[in-house]
């Protein structure tokens, strides 16, 4: 009985010690930064009407009464996307349908779906516009694909 009692004893400070051995004295020490998640990279697009995946549209419908037309993107794919153009709406006819406001558009709210990213609201700009109109047209959300 005794040499099992001594056996089982000696197993014991065995493991104890073996498993012991395998960390650091004052426990498990990790160096460097975490592994942070990775975002997929793929190209950024905007979506039409129809809800269909465009880049750098000619023209597009901010709600059913305001559309931005012949713009010109100086920036797209990062963050943020920019472009000039006329902006015309039923609110401001006739005088705007003769002659728009000029615009500056910037696209931003950069939201990644499956290999894809979408552009999820549009800051409109005329130095024409003023009070609530201004503000309005200065954060409009784009409709975005779900997947």
């Amino acid at each position: 009985m005794r040499s099992s009692t001594a056996t089982v004893c000696v197993i014991t400070v065995l493991a104890a010690w073996l498993l012991a051995g395998c960390a650091e004295p004052h426990g498990l020490r990790v160096i460097g930064p975490a592994i942070s998640p990775s975002i997929p990279a793929g190209p950024v697009y905007m979506a039409d009407d129809e809800g269909r995946p465009v880049k750098r549209p000619d023209s597009f419908a901010l709600n059913e009464s305001t559309m931005v037309s012949g713009l010109h993107w100086t920036d797209w794919g990062g963050p943020t996307a920019e472009a000039t153009g006329d902006l015309r709406g039923t609110w401001c006819m006739p005088q705007c349908t003769e002659k728009p406001y000029r615009v500056k558009v910037t696209l931003s709210g950069v939201q990644r779906q499956e290999a894809h990213a979408y552009y999820s609201r549009a800051g409109v700009v005329a130095p024409e516009l003023r009070g609530a109109k201004a503000a309005e047209l200065g954060r409009v959300s784009l409709h975005t694909p779900e997947f």
